[in-house]
């Protein structure tokens, strides 16, 4: 069973991003305070559910959070500043969008900097312990896949309705025949081959 809250505060925002392994599109983070009355025997980290059960939870989620928000850091920023720090921007953004403001903040992993003057404290494989972690998870994974689906329409020879930019071997193959697009990730090592030098 997941648990409800990590701290005493009212306001306890969970926190957590999807897409930090993808060659393709945004890192994208959610944050979600839930209310003290919220119960869901399903609600998992997103990567132990279906994409079905996610899709059922996201409406759930959202109508019953006391406040959520979610936000794409999108390929540019990322290979400007690197995905770890782009991963916990998009936290940050996801966190600032709250309304009310939370009082506390619990991440899922084990790096974040420090918000305001919000507390906050990581927890390696949060999504799997809190509630409100597991809920971010989900909407961070539902709103990211729908974006996907949206530029697939653009570029359906990568088939990211399918793959959502991770690295598979169909993913990497079609990014050998077509070359990047405007949304793989430059700073990514986008084929194992990039390593090799021609000596």
């Amino acid at each position: 069973m997941l648990k409800l809250k990590y701290s005493k505060f009212k306001l306890e925002c969970g926190t957590d991003e999807a897409g930090r392994g993808c060659l393709a599109g945004p890192v994208t983070a959610a944050a979600v305070i839930l209310p003290k009355s919220f119960k869901n025997e399903v609600l998992n980290d997103s990567k132990q559910l279906s994409e079905t059960k996610r899709e059922v939870l996201k409406p759930i989620i959202e109508t019953q959070a006391i406040a959520f928000a979610f936000t794409h850091v999108y390929e540019y920023e990322i290979d400007k500043i690197n995905i770890l720090n782009a991963s916990i921007l998009a936290m940050q953004r996801s966190i600032l969008q709250l309304n009310p403001k939370p009082e506390f903040i619990i991440v899922d992993g084990n790096r974040f900097k420090p918000l305001q003057d919000i507390p906050f404290k990581t927890i390696v494989k949060g999504d799997s312990k809190f509630l409100s972690i597991a809920a971010a998870s989900v909407l961070a994974k539902t709103h990211r896949d729908a974006y996907m689906l949206k530029i697939h329409q653009e570029f359906p020879m990568y088939n990211w309705k399918q793959n959502k930019g991770y690295p598979t071997k169909e993913h990497r193959d079609a990014i050998r025949k077509y070359g990047p697009t405007k949304y793989h990730r430059k700073s990514f090592r986008l084929l194992p081959e990039q390593l090799k030098l021609e000596l």
